[in-house]
């Protein structure tokens, strides 16, 4: 089916455009056999890169099988590797920049969906999405409103769908790369009308990383989750062995059979990890000292984001 499926693809790309009877015969047979290969997904990479416009028909069916691909090739479902991040880096830098909208959004939904992420591919987005917004060019001027702001409401809402994604270093957990890439657009911006969306982005991703927390094994690692799915799927598995795994592997499971049987694990509860986390340390504050006094003077967001910390914490 492969071989077909790549003969499809290839007339498709043929003429630089592509039909909706093209995208239906793709469709059929890219999920006659229940799953996207690579060769498969090489190819449709190979259409988007001869097509000369891309309606949402092509957009939508591109998405959805290259993220189907990434995340459900192989097992465990939901999990980007590094191996996986690397092919789709590869395909969409194989010039150097992300050339369409559409690659874009289909590294942004995988960020997305994954239970579990490789950091390089969502590193790679973020630092992509930077550079095309202090440029001004690029794809994320694409698929949006485009406007005379430095950054648009489109940029603000794809930086948001990033940097609060589920995949990652943990489920909506901004981390020290993301808040200081805020800190540089800020910086690079001030003089331009920016869409109203990016102040809510700058104040809510910077608080987020000096008062949030998250848990040590939010993620876990993609050899890890193929064994799990493995016991899961074993059907010899008995109940000590279940309750066994699952002990080690939830610490919340862990608190609870330690309250049942006598014993109490030493470590904190996730409320009193989400406490902790709403303190800034002496390290955080070193840090967004360092930050604010960067360009030597304190502009009118900064003020807002110190407002917001001190509001907070009283």
């Amino acid at each position: 089916m492969t071989t077909h499926f790549t003969d499809l693809a290839q007339r498709a790309a043929a003429d630089g455009q592509v039909t909706s009877e093209e995208i239906l015969a793709l469709r059929r047979q890219g999920w006659g056999d229940g799953i996207i290969t690579r060769e498969e997904a090489e190819a449709l990479f190979e259409v988007n890169n001869a097509l000369e416009t891309r309606d949402d028909e092509w957009c939508d069916f591109f998405v959805e099988a290259i993220g189907e691909f990434v995340l459900n090739g192989t097992q465990p479902r939901l999990q980007c590797n590094t191996e996986e991040s690397e092919w789709l880096i590869a395909q969409v830098d194989h010039d150097g920049v992300v050339d369409s909208f559409v690659e874009l959004e289909t590294m942004v939904r995988i960020i997305e969906r994954a239970e579990n992420l490789a950091t390089q591919l969502k590193d790679y987005v973020i630092a992509q999405i930077e550079r095309e917004v202090l440029s001004g060019t690029g794809p994320t001027r694409h698929g949006g409103d485009l406007s005379a702001t430095h950054i648009s409401s489109a940029e603000a809402r794809i930086l948001r769908r990033v940097v609060f994604s589920s995949g990652g270093y943990g489920p909506a957990a901004v981390n020290r790369f993301e808040a200081e890439m805020l800190f540089r657009l800020k910086d690079a911006t001030l003089s331009d009308e920016n869409a109203p969306e990016w102040d809510d982005l700058f104040l809510d991703g910077v608080s987020n990383y000096l008062k949030g927390f998250s848990l040590q094994n939010a993620q876990l690692e993609h050899g890890r989750a193929l064994e799990l799915q493995e016991f899961v799927a074993d059907n010899k598995a008995n109940v000590g062995r279940f309750f066994g795994t699952m002990i080690k592997e939830a610490p919340q499971v862990r608190n609870h059979f330690g309250k049942v049987f006598g014993k109490r694990d030493a470590s904190p509860s996730i409320e009193e990890q989400a406490a902790a986390g709403e303190e800034v340390t002496d390290h955080e504050q070193k840090w967004l000292d360092a930050m604010i006094e960067a360009d030597g003077d304190i502009d009118d967001l900064e003020r807002r984001l110190l407002a917001r910390i001190i509001e907070e914490g009283e």
